[in-house]
């Protein structure tokens, strides 16, 4: 069952037009907004599945990080938040917290529970 995406030349009104099989669409299309004929078909938005490993895979890609300026606490919180949100994980309450203080500004101090030291020491998400 085919949905196609139209704009109204006269109007310029995007629509959805769900038809019931392929044999079903139609060549003349009305546009609901005006009732104009001339609607030019657009190319849809579509979704490619990817494996968890893939994903995974994309999210580490250095492209990821070119626009994070490490010692700006807000862009480092404003990463934090799209790589949770990419995972789909609950990463907890200690990291909500940890980057509500980076998006007013606070940069944690190395040390400090929950951020990690740069021997290995304690992780950020613990």
């Amino acid at each position: 069952m085919p949905i196609y995406e139209y704009r109204c030349a006269a109007c310029g009104t995007r629509q959805s037009v769900f038809f019931r099989s392929y044999s079903a669409v139609a060549s003349e299309v009305k546009c609901r907004r005006c009732g104009a004929t001339e609607m030019r078909k657009l190319v849809s938005a579509f979704y490619a599945a990817k494996s968890e490993d893939a994903h995974l895979d994309s999210l580490a890609d250095p492209a990821n990080f070119g626009d994070v300026d490490e010692n700006d606490p807000r862009s480092v919180a404003k990463w934090a938040r799209r790589m949770a949100r990419e995972t789909g994980e609950d990463l907890g309450s200690e990291f909500d917290e940890m980057v509500d203080r980076m998006e007013s500004g606070e940069m944690p101090e190395e040390g400090e529970e929950g951020v990690a030291a740069p021997d290995g020491g304690e992780d950020f998400l613990d």
